[in-house]
C-alpha cells in the first residue's frame, strides 16, 4: 500500500492538539458563562496565588512565608505546600484579570492532561482510540469532580504528569529522564499525588522484573532486566533530587509545625473508605458524608469501567494490525513489542489489572493496615484519592480496547465533541458548588487588600501557637508592659514591618503580629550600648512574637527571614540534579535517542 503524502498526514497529526484543548474549553464552558465553582479549596488557593502575586510583584520570586494568612501573623505555607500551581496560578493573576484566573488555569491544567494522556495511549494503540482515550480523560468524572466540586487545583494539575509516569514504567525500555522528570514535576505539583505515583511507579517495577521474560534470548529484547532495574533506581532517585529545593526543607520543617492537624477526624483514612459515615450529626460530618458518598459512587462507576475494558481486551482475539501490545510504531508498545504470536490473552496487560485490583483493595477497610504502616500514606487523607491512577489506567484500557473498531478522524472528531459534552453537563450540574457573595474572587481580593488578613491553615501553625488565641484585629505592632499583653482594641490591623525604630521611655516589651518560628532572625540596635543583639523571644499563647526592651532607649529593630542549611542544601541538591540531567540528555547516544523518541 502507498503510504499517504505529507500534507495529508500532518493534519491528522494535528487532531489532537485541536481537539484536546477543544474539549477542555467545553468543560470550562459552563464556568465561562456562570463564574467560578468555589468548591471546597477554593478559597485556600486563591489566596495562595494572592500571596505569591503579591511577592513576585515586590522581587521575591521564592517565597516561603504567606504574610496575610492568619490574620496577618503568618504561616510558612509555602514551605510545606509544593510550588508549581501556585506559581501557575500566581502568573496567571499578574497576566490576566483575577475572576478568570481560575477558569484559566482549570483549562490549561485539562488541556495538559488530555495531552498527556494522548502522549501514552498513542504508543499503545491507533491514533484515533488514543485520541478518544485522551478526551475521556480530559473530561472524566473524577478529574470534573476535582475541578468543580472539589477546587483542588494542585491535584487537578497533578492529573498532567501520572500518564507521563505511566508511560515512562509501561513503554519498552525504561530510561533515567523519562521516569525522573514526572516524578520531580508530581512532588513539585501535589504531595498525595507524588506519594500514591510513587508507590505505583514502584508496584509496576517489581511486576515488570518479575513478569520479564526468562527464555528469550536478551538481544531480542529492548533492554535487559538489569538495566531496567537499574534505570528505573536512577530516575527514581533523580526524580527525588531535582525538587530538593522544596523536598528537603518541607521534609525537615515539618517538625516546627502541627502537621498531624492534617489528620485530624473526618481526614483519616479510616474515615474515607468507600460509603462510609461519620457517627456525628453535624453539619461538618454530614457534609463529609456526602462528598465521600460522591466520591464513592465516582469510585464504583470507574472500577467497573476499567474492569470491562480490561476483560474485552484480554478475550477478544487481536485484529490484524491492530497494535494490542505495541503501537503502530515498531519496537513500541505496553512493555514488549508486538509479536506475530500474540495470544488472546495479552500478558502484557498484567501490570494494569494488577494495579486495578490494588487500587480496588486500597479503597476499602481491608486494606487499613497497609494506609498505618506504608511510610506517608496516612497523609492522603482520602484513599479515592486513587482515582487519579484508576483514570489514567482506565483511559489506556480504553484506547486499547477502542484500536480494535475501524474509526475515522471526521467521525472521531465529532465523538469526541459530543462525549466532552454529555461527560460536562451531567458533572456540573452534579459537582458545580455556588459562590456565596462574599467568597467570588472579586470578593477575596477586596479582602485581600483591606489588611484584614485571612484564616491560618492548621497544619501550618506552628508548634508554639494555638489559633484560638489569636485575635482577629491585630496592629502590626504594639508596645506592653506583659509579654502576654493584648493588643489595643482601636488599632488597626495589618502584617508585622521588617524594619522599626523605637524610643521607649522605660522598659517594655515590643509584640510583633507575626508568628515566631525558626527562620526569622530578629536583631535590636539600642542607643545606649551601640551593638547588635539577639534578644529573647518571649512565649506567648497565639504564637506571636514578643521581645523585652530592657531599657529606655532608641532601639532600631530589624525582621528577617534567614535561608536555613536546609534550604542551601536543598538548593545545591536540586542545582546538581539539574546538571545531570542536563547532561543525560546530551549525550544520549543517537540510536537511544531514535529509540526514546519513538
Amino acid at each position: 500500500m502507498k503510504p499517504l503524502p505529507y500534507t495529508v498526514l500532518m493534519p491528522r497529526a494535528r487532531l489532537p492538539y485541536l481537539l484536546i484543548p477543544l474539549a477542555a474549553l467545553i468543560a470550562i464552558a459552563p464556568l465561562l458563562l456562570n463564574g467560578c465553582s468555589c468548591g471546597h479549596d477554593f478559597d485556600f488557593h486563591l489566596l495562595n496565588w494572592f500571596e505569591a502575586a503579591h511577592q513576585f510583584a515586590h522581587g521575591n520570586l521564592h517565597p516561603h512565608w504567606a504574610y496575610t494568612a492568619a490574620f496577618n501573623a503568618g504561616e510558612p505555607r509555602f514551605v510545606f505546600y509544593p510550588p508549581l500551581s501556585w506559581t501557575i496560578g500566581a502568573i496567571l493573576g499578574l497576566l490576566f484579570p483575577w475572576p478568570w484566573t481560575p477558569i484559566l488555569y482549570t483549562w490549561l491544567a485539562l488541556t495538559a492532561a488530555g495531552l498527556a494522556l494522548h502522549r501514552l495511549a498513542r504508543d499503545f494503540a491507533t491514533p484515533n482510540a488514543a485520541l478518544l482515550a485522551a478526551i475521556f480523560y480530559t473530561v472524566n468524572p473524577y478529574l470534573l469532580f476535582t475541578a468543580y466540586e472539589r477546587t483542588a487545583y494542585a491535584e487537578l494539575l497533578a492529573a498532567a504528569w501520572i500518564p507521563l509516569l505511566l508511560y515512562a514504567i509501561l513503554r519498552p525500555r525504561v530510561t533515567i529522564p523519562r521516569i525522573a522528570i514526572p516524578l520531580a514535576l508530581l512532588w513539585l505539583t501535589n504531595a498525595p499525588a507524588a506519594v500514591m505515583s510513587s508507590y505505583t511507579l514502584a508496584l509496576l517495577t517489581v511486576i515488570r522484573l518479575i513478569t520479564y521474560p526468562r527464555n528469550t534470548h536478551e538481544a531480542t529484547l529492548p533492554q535487559s532486566r538489569l538495566s531496567l532495574a537499574r534505570n528505573t533506581l536512577a530516575g527514581t532517585a533523580l526524580g527525588l533530587t531535582l525538587p530538593a529545593f522544596y523536598l528537603i526543607p518541607a521534609a525537615y520543617q515539618r517538625r516546627y509545625v502541627q502537621i498531624k492537624m492534617a489528620i485530624l477526624e473526618g481526614l483519616r483514612i479510616q474515615d474515607n473508605f468507600l460509603f462510609h459515615h461519620l457517627p456525628g450529626h453535624t453539619p461538618d460530618d454530614l457534609a463529609h458524608d456526602t462528598v465521600l458518598h460522591t466520591a464513592s459512587l465516582i469510585a464504583l462507576l470507574l472500577l467497573t469501567l476499567t474492569t470491562i475494558t480490561l476483560i474485552l481486551i484480554a478475550v477478544r482475539p487481536t485484529k490484524p494490525g491492530c497494535p494490542i501490545s505495541g503501537g503502530s510504531t515498531p519496537g513500541v508498545g505496553l512493555l514488549l513489542p508486538p509479536s506475530p504470536s500474540t495470544p488472546k490473552f495479552n500478558p502484557a496487560l498484567l501490570p494494569l489489572a494488577i494495579l486495578t485490583a490494588t487500587i480496588a483493595f486500597l479503597l476499602t477497610p481491608l486494606s487499613a493496615p497497609i494506609w498505618k504502616h506504608a511510610p506517608e500514606l496516612v497523609f492522603l487523607q482520602f484513599p479515592w484519592r486513587l482515582l487519579a491512577i484508576l483514570t489514567a489506567t482506565l483511559s489506556l484500557t480504553l484506547a486499547t480496547a477502542l484500536s480494535r473498531f475501524t474509526l475515522r478522524p471526521t467521525r472521531t472528531s465529532i465523538i469526541a465533541l459530543i462525549a466532552a459534552a454529555a461527560l460536562t453537563l451531567p458533572a456540573y450540574k452534579a459537582f458545580h458548588q455556588p459562590c456565596d457573595p462574599e467568597d467570588t474572587v472579586a470578593a477575596r481580593l477586596t479582602l485581600f487588600h483591606s489588611n484584614q488578613g485571612s484564616e491560618p491553615t492548621d497544619e501550618y501553625t506552628p508548634l508554639t501557637a494555638d489559633n484560638d488565641a489569636l485575635t482577629h484585629t491585630n496592629p502590626p505592632y504594639w508596645l506592653a508592659p506583659s509579654p502576654t499583653a493584648k493588643a489595643p482594641t482601636a488599632a488597626t490591623p495589618g502584617p508585622a514591618p521588617t524594619h522599626l525604630t523605637l524610643t521607649p521611655t522605660e522598659p517594655t516589651n515590643l509584640i510583633l503580629n507575626l508568628r515566631d518560628y525558626p527562620t526569622w532572625t530578629i536583631t535590636s540596635t539600642d542607643s545606649n550600648s551601640q551593638h547588635l543583639n539577639h534578644p529573647p523571644h518571649l512565649p506567648r499563647a497565639d504564637g506571636l512574637i514578643a521581645i523585652p526592651l530592657y531599657y529606655a532607649a532608641e532601639y532600631t529593630i530589624e525582621i528577617t527571614q534567614t535561608r536555613p542549611l536546609d534550604q542551601t542544601l536543598g538548593n545545591l541538591l536540586s542545582a546538581t540534579a539539574l546538571a545531570l540531567l542536563t547532561l543525560i540528555l546530551t549525550l544520549k547516544r543517537p540510536n537511544e535517542k531514535l529509540t526514546t523518541s519513538n
